[in-house]
């Protein structure tokens, strides 16, 4: 089949604080597009306030998909997400309807784009060592473990980075091979068979980081320490996925006492704006599609009020040019 026959979805991508959720809502309102959930962090029901998913009020406006469509006990993998993204993507187009892909997570529109890695399903005994390891010794003394085993791996991963250290452990200790030799030599899936254009949010430095300051204050101001303090009420596993989303860490420290909220907010507003760094690095060194097929924008979105007529029109022409 020739790339013209294949169906079309549209990519939203950019870092936290962005717009990139403005910007779907507006774009599926005026093209008729479902938004289906691209970010790792928003997946997880729990916490709605804190990883700014967007409100019932805007998911009522357009259908969204894979919004808090998973309990934050339940880790979600790339590779669960990119089977169900590629379903809701075939369900939005036999509607109809124009998919569009909206988040932050690199890795996932990747899994799209260029393939995935298939890694042999992971005995339970690895997975528990590994979390049992990780709470018992911490993320940088197992990454110190790894890199004794796995070289190759740890090198790649930073000694905080818990999360995939605990990953590439039971990896390691589960299929005898590291994580690097099984996404270098693994069989892949392939690119999905779609056709791809993108829309990227690159804003200014200062923008960013004063949009990251307005976020945190409205997220406190919408409830995010009783969300934490709800989330902590379950008992979850600290080596949780979502027990790493962007304030949760911050403000489980303040409600054990260890903190102040101030400093909770001043931790939490830094991990962001080095986060959006990382972002911005993996877009650059990771096209979400050809460059002629791919539209930057160097502003964030808030609205269409804030988008002059003729900087719409553009946007609206790339896609249908691609369509």
């Amino acid at each position: 089949m020739g790339d013209q026959q294949l169906p079309f979805a549209l990519l939203i991508a950019g870092p936290t604080a962005s717009g990139k959720s403005a910007l779907a809502l507006a774009l599926a309102e005026r093209l008729g597009g479902v938004v289906i959930n691209a970010d790792s962090m928003q997946l997880y029901r729990e916490l709605r306030i804190l990883t700014a998913r967007p409100t019932a009020e805007e998911e009522a406006r357009v259908p969204h998909r894979l919004y808090g469509v998973r309990p934050a006990a339940e880790p979600a993998s790339v590779a669960w997400w990119r089977r169900t993204a590629l379903a809701e993507m075939e369900a939005a187009r036999s509607a109809g309807r124009l998919p569009m892909l909206c988040g932050g997570t690199g890795l996932f529109f990747h899994a799209l784009t260029a393939g995935l890695a298939e890694i042999p399903p992971i005995p339970d005994e690895a997975r528990a060592e590994a979390r049992r390891l990780l709470a018992a010794i911490g993320p940088r003394a197992l990454h110190a473990r790894l890199a004794a085993e796995d070289p190759e791996t740890a090198a790649r991963l930073r000694p905080t980075d818990s999360q995939r250290i605990a990953r590439a452990w039971e990896v390691w200790r589960g299929t005898g091979r590291g994580l690097v030799a099984w996404q270098r030599e693994g069989t892949t899936t392939g690119p999905a068979p779609w056709r791809f254009a993108a829309l990227l949010l690159d804003p200014p430095r200062p923008a960013l980081r004063a949009a990251i300051t307005a976020r945190w204050e409205a997220m406190l101001a919408a409830g995010a320490v009783e969300e934490v303090r709800a989330l902590l009420a379950l008992g979850p596993d600290p080596a949780l996925p979502a027990m790493r989303a962007h304030g949760v860490p911050e403000l489980a420290a303040h409600l054990a006492g260890r903190i102040t909220l101030e400093e909770a907010g001043r931790r939490a507003v830094l991990a962001m704006g080095r986060y959006t760094k990382r972002q911005a690095t993996w877009f650059r060194h990771h096209p979400l599609a050809a460059p002629s097929d791919t539209h930057t924008i160097h502003a964030r979105f808030t609205d269409l009020e804030q988008f002059s007529e003729s900087k719409w029109r553009e946007v609206v022409q790339f896609i249908d040019a691609r369509r």
